[in-house]
């Protein structure tokens, strides 16, 4: 298995999002392993995507000091923006 990098991108699809005031909450689904993640709090005002669209994720090894933690996985648009963030 070759090492992930943190600049490695990872194409996902939409599979739903609920809508809130403010958040968007946003599952996606990783095409290949068909792994799902969940985003809950993607502002409303930069999230212009419904299921079946293409984004992107990527993935930080976190300190061994925290076990309960393995990783943090960014959400990216295809302009590689930032748009939420959570821990595996």
């Amino acid at each position: 298995m070759s090492e992930i990098n943190e600049s490695d991108r990872f194409e996902c699809v939409i599979v739903n999002v609920i809508d809130t005031l403010i958040w968007k909450g946003v599952v996606v689904e990783e095409i290949e392993s068909g792994g799902r993640v969940y985003f809950g709090k993607v502002r409303a005002e930069d999230f212009n995507y419904a299921p079946g669209d293409i984004l992107y994720i990527g993935m930080k090894r976190l300190p061994h000091e925290l076990e309960e933690m393995k990783m943090e996985v960014s959400l990216y648009d295809a302009d590689d923006r930032r748009l939420d963030w959570t821990f595996l």
